[in-house]
């Protein structure tokens, strides 16, 4: 039977849909969702047996496929390589926005053996990264290179590989961290973490493995290891780069061997957990510098994950600070779009950490609701209090800075934004999708 009689028909690739827990929809070469199981009609607001609609319609509420509006398409993926697709999303739900994984796999027609048809099947991250700086989520984000690192946690969280996180200062590696953990199968097992910049020289061996009772003077008790602590958990070595070189060999050893000993016997102990390191130092540059061994490094960079600076995650900041706004218990206070105009244009270099501090200084500083340029540090606003001729910007720079605000605080849909805004939604999809491209 020729899959276009059964889909006509219905009954076998309904069936597979039907037997698939999480939503899922068939649709052809052309986006259009031709079946959805009961989970998607749900979660999408669509019903059995409605007109014909487009994915990125439902899902984005595009008018244009992913790839046109500066997403990653899994349909062009799965075209493309003939195989399977995987991608992390923001999808639409009567709801809200959501982060959802999206995998994709081809069907082939059996007499002509292109590819016709394509199931997708939608699996939901849970409340771990959010686009809504209401809910607690630790992580939110809407900015490209924010989810360029989100779908390569998600793809390495629920193996056993070691992950080495790499990023400046305040960019929540530690909060990536976690975010792994309670990814894996390890969630429910103890996550310990390793502030390697605080442990002294002459303490690595004995915080790290622990020691039995006399193994020297004042060890009166037997002390249980962080490596025994991370047992069948995830052990997070916070700023691995700092480790002096001559203890580096020990923890080279644990890793190769999986055993350790206490300090003061002589009985191995088998280890079970797994590494999750982070560093905001250049380790390349350290192993040519002879400050990092080179076999140590390959040991720790089985998957590397870069976060990225807050200047490079365009949009983020409104949500970010609307996020912090609510976790200091301030949501009657709101920043002007001046003063996120000019937080957008600093650089940040204590990135996440130095906007919150950023943001609870502006708070003590504000007698009323709207928090204003004023209230920012001298330093972000003094070189944009008067307007030269060489700092003039671009009409299109300005209404970007203006959409970003817009977007990130808007609370309904798309449409009636367009609507706010005095343009077409087709309109503000494309200004959106131009925005992401760069």
């Amino acid at each position: 039977m020729k899959i276009e009689t059964d889909i006509n028909g219905g009954s076998f690739a309904q069936g597979v849909l039907d037997s698939l827990h999480e939503p899922a929809i068939l649709i052809n070469r052309d986006y259009d969702v031709l079946l959805s199981n009961e989970a998607y009609r749900q979660r999408y607001g669509l019903v059995a047996r409605g007109p014909k609609r487009k994915c990125f319609q439902v899902s984005h509420r595009y008018e244009l496929p992913c790839d046109q509006a500066g997403e990653s398409c899994p349909l062009k993926m799965c075209t493309e390589t003939a195989g399977r697709a995987r991608t992390l999303h923001i999808h639409h739900t009567p709801h809200g926005e959501e982060y959802v994984n999206v995998e994709m796999w081809p069907i082939k027609d059996p007499q002509s053996g292109e590819l016709s048809y394509f199931i997708e099947q939608i699996f939901p991250v849970g409340d771990m990264i959010t686009v809504d700086p209401n809910s607690s989520s630790r992580l939110v984000g809407v900015s490209l290179p924010f989810r360029q690192m989100l779908d390569l946690v998600q793809r390495v969280a629920p193996s056993h590989a070691t992950v080495l996180l790499l990023g400046e200062t305040g960019t929540g590696k530690d909060v990536v961290a976690q975010m792994i953990h309670s990814l894996s199968d390890r969630r429910d097992r103890p996550f310990v973490p390793v502030e390697c910049t605080g442990l002294p020289e002459s303490l690595f061996e004995s915080e790290l493995f622990g020691y039995v009772k006399g193994a020297f003077t004042g060890a009166n008790t037997n002390k249980t290891g962080l490596v025994e602590a991370a047992e069948g958990g995830t052990l997070f070595l916070d700023e691995v780069g700092e480790i002096p070189l001559h203890d580096q060999v020990k923890l080279l050893r644990l890793l190769e061997t999986r055993r350790y000993r206490k300090v003061g016997s002589s009985d191995w102990v088998n280890a079970d957990f797994r590494l999750v390191c982070a560093t905001n130092r250049d380790l390349r540059a350290m192993v040519e510098a002879g400050t990092f061994r080179a076999d140590l490094f390959y040991r720790l960079s089985v998957f590397e994950i870069g976060l990225p600076p807050l200047r490079e995650r365009e949009g983020d900041v409104g949500l970010l600070i609307e996020r912090m706004l609510n976790e200091l218990g301030e949501t009657k206070k709101s920043f002007s779009v001046e003063a996120v105009r000019a937080l957008n244009r600093y650089p940040f270099p204590g990135n996440v950490r130095e906007l919150r501090n950023i943001v609870e200084r502006a708070i003590l500083l504000c007698d009323d609701q709207q928090i204003l340029p004023r209230h920012l540090p001298g330093y972000i606003t003094e070189d944009t209090a008067d307007i030269s001729e060489t700092r003039i910007r671009a009409l299109a720079e300005v209404e970007q800075d203006y959409l970003q605000l817009t977007v990130a605080q808007w609370q309904g849909d798309r449409k009636q934004l367009a609507a706010k805004l005095g343009l077409s939604e087709r309109a503000l999809y494309r200004k959106l999708a131009a925005m992401r491209d760069k």
